[in-house]
């Protein structure tokens, strides 16, 4: 009776062992095939299995079509200029109004880069990557894959921010300061947020009131945004600015319609939305182009 109860009792164990091996299995990333960094030069991380997805054409405009933004675009074109002629180049943050072009700064300067210098001596092709922001806990393992290979990466987080209880904010610190070994010296890290700190005021004064040391608590968290060392602000656009993007997109496009009535739909469409923006100016002509029956090539 005992040898049976004893058999019972081990058949149990080892399912149950066997279901704890598969789910520590999953999570644990599988390695992928290596990418092809000559087919493409933006890619998607997947964390499992970990690899890089190629995008084949990646949604953006050229850059002479992004307006209002001349400070803030030259700031970021020369860092990226440095970067992929293997000069010092800064992490950077770009902050501030919704639907100003943050992200479509980031995706057109490493296009713009990419053309203009390629065929310059010691250049080194840039690959951007963009990272989700519910991955951004295997960044630190996506910097580590990349030490070392022959290219220069921009590691791209769009709309980066922290709520709550939320932790991961710590793997992105050590990963900017890239821990004993230091970043890889052929990798970069831009992100967009409308947040300068990352991190919402409540957040960090619900730390500060629950903290043995208070300040120390806030510090950390404000010290996130200090691993960027090149902060670059956006703001809203004033009415000038606005009918530049406007005017801009339609020349391009060579959209055919009169400059007067061109003016008073704009402002028309600005109007309803209740906003300015260089996404609201790109929603305009999507509609206009419609209502014209032209293709926006």
């Amino acid at each position: 009776m005992t040898i049976k109860d004893n058999s019972s009792e081990i058949a149990i164990l080892t399912s149950k062992l066997d279901e704890i091996v598969k789910l520590l299995a999953t999570t644990v990333p599988t390695p992928s095939a290596p990418p092809d960094f000559d087919r493409a030069d933006a890619f998607v991380f997947q964390p499992n299995p970990l690899g890089l997805i190629p995008v084949e054409k990646v949604n953006r405009v050229d850059i002479s079509l992004l307006k209002g933004v001349d400070h803030s675009k030259k700031m970021l074109m020369e860092n990226t200029k440095r970067f992929a002629n293997n000069l010092p180049a800064n992490n950077v943050l770009l902050w501030g109004a919704r639907g100003m072009g943050k992200s479509s700064l980031v995706k057109s300067a490493h296009a713009a880069i990419n053309e203009a210098y390629s065929d310059r001596p010691g250049f080194r092709l840039l690959n951007l990557i963009e990272i989700h922001r519910e991955d951004i806990e295997a960044l630190p393992l996506l910097m580590n894959e990349l030490r070392g290979k022959p290219y220069n990466f921009i590691i791209f987080c769009d709309d980066l921010s922290f709520d709550g209880d939320d932790t991961s904010y710590k793997s992105l610190k050590a990963a900017l300061d890239g821990g004993i070994e230091g970043r890889p010296e052929n990798v970069l890290f831009y992100a967009t947020s409308n947040r300068r700190h990352l991190l919402p005021r409540d957040m960090m004064e619900n730390e500060r009131s629950t903290a043995i040391h208070a300040s120390e608590a806030v510090e950390e968290k404000v010290s996130l945004s200090d691993r960027f060392g090149l902060w670059i602000g956006f703001h809203k656009c004033s009415q000038d600015e606005y009918l530049d993007m406007i005017y801009g997109y339609v020349e391009h496009f060579k959209l055919k319609i009169d400059q007067e009535q061109l003016r008073a739909k704009a402002l028309e469409w600005s109007t309803t939305r209740g906003a300015r923006s260089g996404r609201v100016a790109w929603q305009f002509i999507q509609d206009l182009a419609g209502s014209l029956g032209q293709t926006l090539r």
